[in-house]
């Protein structure tokens, strides 16, 4: 086997009602229901426009860093509905450009997420693919290999598997581990829904915030009713 320069062609896939339903949770307090440690780092900077939540099934991609060449075969693989999740990038190569956002979007895929930076930027508010990346460069890669498709990567401080689902807002992108996706949902589901009622009750200044004494008062916090010297 070719270790480093190799295509699975398959890969498990969720439910596609499951990913549905993730699609109408904003990704804060899914974060939370996973015990806050699923999120990518900032770096996973949504660049683009896009109209909802970014919810879809991982195809990865290991790319060598500012090499493309498994990224175009990882395009033409994808199908609608995939997040094409690319590890691999340096600081002074770009790994996309326009002409791979818009043929991604004729392919109907959920999202990008490359962890590095992209290109052709000019374009992207009139996007409506969600494209996440760490910023931007003119240079642009080269094509050459090797790389990986359908392998585990680390994309933007995240282990991501294929076929597990990518869940992405505003605030950045998680990742839920397939396997563990559907027993997840119930508790993510009551997590958006207590995140909802909370966000409320601080519009309305009903926001009880007693617990921060009690929680210093329980770490042993000294409160001193005075000036310092």
């Amino acid at each position: 086997m070719s270790v480093g320069f190799r295509i699975f062609t398959q890969r498990p896939l969720p439910d596609p009602e499951l990913i549905r339903a993730y699609s109408r949770c904003s990704t804060a307090p899914v974060a939370d229901a996973m015990r806050r440690m699923c999120a990518m780092n900032p770096s996973a900077r949504l660049l683009s426009r896009p109209y909802g939540i970014m919810a879809g099934a991982a195809l990865t991609v290991r790319a060598r860093p500012g090499d493309s060449l498994m990224i175009h075969k990882a395009l033409n693989m994808a199908g609608k509905g995939d997040v094409l999740v690319v590890s691999g990038g340096e600081p002074g190569r770009a790994l996309m450009g326009e002409l791979m956002f818009r043929y991604a979007m004729s392919k109907g895929l959920a999202g990008i997420v490359v962890d590095g930076p992209i290109r052709d930027v000019d374009c992207l508010p009139e996007l409506t693919l969600p494209i996440y990346a760490a910023g931007s460069t003119p240079g642009g890669p080269y094509r050459e290999g090797p790389g990986e498709i359908n392998v585990p990567v680390v994309c933007c401080g995240q282990c991501v598997e294929p076929g597990d689902i990518l869940l992405g807002d505003a605030d950045g992108v998680i990742v839920i581990p397939s396997g563990e996706a559907q027993a997840l949902y119930e508790e993510a589901r009551l997590a958006v829904e207590r995140d909802r009622e909370k966000t409320e009750q601080a519009r309305h200044g009903l926001f009880d915030r007693n617990w921060v004494d009690g929680e210093l008062s329980r770490k042993g916090c000294e409160i001193i009713d005075g000036m310092w010297r």
